[in-house]
């Protein structure tokens, strides 16, 4: 009779090798004949994630023969970490055109921060008086801001990031700065039409085409301390 589950360490390492060796042996290998735009998505994505998993099993190696220091074990969380921030950039630029019911706002904002990764200390949230009239019926309004905030932790390296929710007269605003934002590259990651197949700029060019699809405008300022700040408006109907 078993009253507790056995919390031993032994064959932990093993087991989760043999866990990382099956998810890499079910990663595609890379297309020869041309491919879809989402396919090619799916297959860069799954090409990115090889380097992270084989450096996770090598860690996992280590531990296994006791060998293994403080170094190791960071370079494990960063490669776990790298993982989970693919992941959520991956699922937060999928489809979901339409949510059933509605949502508030205030409601939508929590979820995208809790969904980005961002420490809490990294992130000030300014939500204005009047936004709490606001309702979202569609999924596309927390894919955008996830992708935001999650291009910034990403990106930003450990830098602040504010995120402004404002209303305007028939509109919403949703205005993320950030300071040392390499402003043309991120301006042409918005610009791009087709889906960049290797995934350089796979949140942005999400966020430039659910914005239109939802009828809202992008557009970028520097902020009062010089900080790059891009607004998405959507309209309020």
């Amino acid at each position: 009779m078993t009253l507790a589950a056995d919390t031993r360490e032994t064959g932990r390492p093993a087991r989760l090798m043999s866990l990382l060796r099956t998810m890499r042996s079910h990663l595609p290998a890379p297309a020869t004949a041309p491919v879809s735009p989402a396919d090619a998505l799916v297959r860069a994505l799954c090409h990115d994630m090889r380097s992270p998993l084989a450096s996770l099993e090598a860690v996992l190696e280590r531990l296994q023969d006791g060998d293994v220091g403080d170094d190791l074990l960071e370079l494990a969380r960063q490669q776990a970490r790298q993982l989970s921030s693919m992941l959520r950039t991956a699922d937060a630029t999928g489809g979901a055109a339409e949510r059933r019911g509605r949502h508030r706002l205030v409601d939508v904002v929590r979820a995208s921060v809790a969904a980005a990764g961002l420490a809490r200390e990294q992130l000030t949230v300014e939500l204005a008086d009047d936004t709490g009239e606001v309702w979202v019926a569609d999924a596309r309004v927390q894919r955008i801001l996830t992708n935001l905030l999650e291009n910034a932790h990403r990106h930003g390296q450990g830098v602040p990031v504010r995120l402004a929710v404002r209303r305007r007269p028939g509109w919403v605003e949703l205005a993320i700065a950030q300071s040392g934002v390499p402003a043309e590259r991120v301006l042409g990651h918005l610009r791009q039409q087709d889906p960049p197949v290797d995934l350089t700029g796979l949140g942005l060019w999400s966020v430039q085409r659910q914005t239109r699809e939802l009828g809202g405008r992008l557009a970028w300022c520097r902020a009062e301390d010089g900080a790059f700040q891009l607004v998405v408006r959507l309209p309020d109907r």
